[in-house]
């Protein structure tokens, strides 16, 4: 898409089965049965190996990808396909989001494709310089909303020390910031940063982390014009910003972040990928093999909240782009 392109069909998401193996293409098919009931005017677009689009739901567009033959390699190549083709069709303008069902990492590595998830693969896809990766969950288990993002991802405890530097902060507070303004719709976004180091390093006690790399961060940011608090201790972040007094928290590494935020959203919780020339979210869960060959036990729940909150973030941001031409 360039700036002088029609804004994309916000109403038309496409839908990716993930690891033909778990569970991705039953809760797809159970959500975007659920979606259209809700959303009448919303269309959904399922890619996936052809054998498995025979159960789709009818009345939804149907793409298949070629490569599924029962094996490892075979299941991270359409995975890896049809997110291709998902993104094609968003670049085009034929979809206003991508709503992708999990993969199973070490598939796509077995299939060629050696990123560390979808999230990459996404930016690599679409060539843009940033990605951020958004746990989202617009009601939690205690009421209000709780967002995360995670300035690092998927890297060992031991790595993350050094990763956390002050480019990479204001880059990933800086998108999520804009995010929130330009697809939430929240002209004032107020963001948390959660601390490195146990109780915010109690100056110094504990680590330097924060006075060194994390506060001189911060002064940037909010000059900036980035509304974003000094280091705050994990133990009273997420609690204070889902008493409502921050839209978004910044975590800086997996565990810290995901653990808060799957406690209190499990099953509501959605990944969004920020920093796309589209909207892409996904569940917050993996491909449970486990419960694959169970038709039934799988929670579609937060395949359904996917659905919804793409539609949602479509809108709000196309409707933007079209109000400012």
């Amino acid at each position: 898409m360039t700036p002088s392109s029609p804004p994309p069909d916000r109403s038309t998401v496409a839908v990716t089965l993930g690891d033909p193996r778990g569970i991705g293409p039953e809760v797809a098919f159970r959500a975007v049965e659920m979606l259209a009931r809700e959303a009448p005017t919303a269309r959904f677009v399922l890619i996936g190996p052809e054998k498995l689009l025979r159960s789709a739901p009818p009345s939804h567009s149907t793409v298949p990808v070629d490569g599924w033959d029962g094996t490892e390699a075979g299941a991270g190549r359409v995975s890896a396909l049809a997110i291709e083709e998902a993104v094609r069709r968003a670049l085009a303008g034929e979809v206003g989001a991508v709503v992708t069902a999990p993969v199973h990492k070490p598939a796509l590595h077995r299939a060629g494709w050696r990123v560390p998830g979808q999230t990459e693969l996404l930016r690599d896809l679409t060539g843009v310089p940033v990605v951020g990766m958004l746990m989202a969950a617009e009601t939690t288990r205690l009421g209000g909303p709780l967002r995360v993002l995670l300035a690092t991802t998927h890297l060992a405890l031991r790595d993350v020390p050094a990763a956390v530097t002050g480019e990479l902060l204001r880059a990933q507070a800086s998108l999520l910031h804009a995010s929130l303004r330009r697809d939430w719709g929240m002209p004032a976004p107020r963001l948390a940063l959660c601390a490195l180091n146990p109780h915010a390093s109690d100056q110094g006690l504990f680590g330097d982390e924060e006075e060194r790399v994390l506060r001189p961060a911060v002064a940037l940011l909010r000059d900036e014009g980035v509304d974003i608090s000094p280091p705050l201790p994990a133990d009273t972040v997420f609690g204070r910003a889902l008493a409502g007094a921050f839209d978004a928290v910044v975590a800086l590494y997996h565990d810290v972040g995901m653990a808060a935020f799957k406690t209190v959203s499990f099953g509501a919780g959605v990944n969004v990928t920020l920093g796309l020339p589209f909207i892409r979210t996904s569940p917050d869960h993996g491909t449970a093999f486990d419960l694959a060959p169970h038709p039934g036990r799988a929670d579609a729940a937060s395949m359904e909240q996917a659905l919804r909150l793409a539609l949602r973030l479509a809108k709000t941001r196309f409707d933007s782009a079209v109000g400012h031409v």
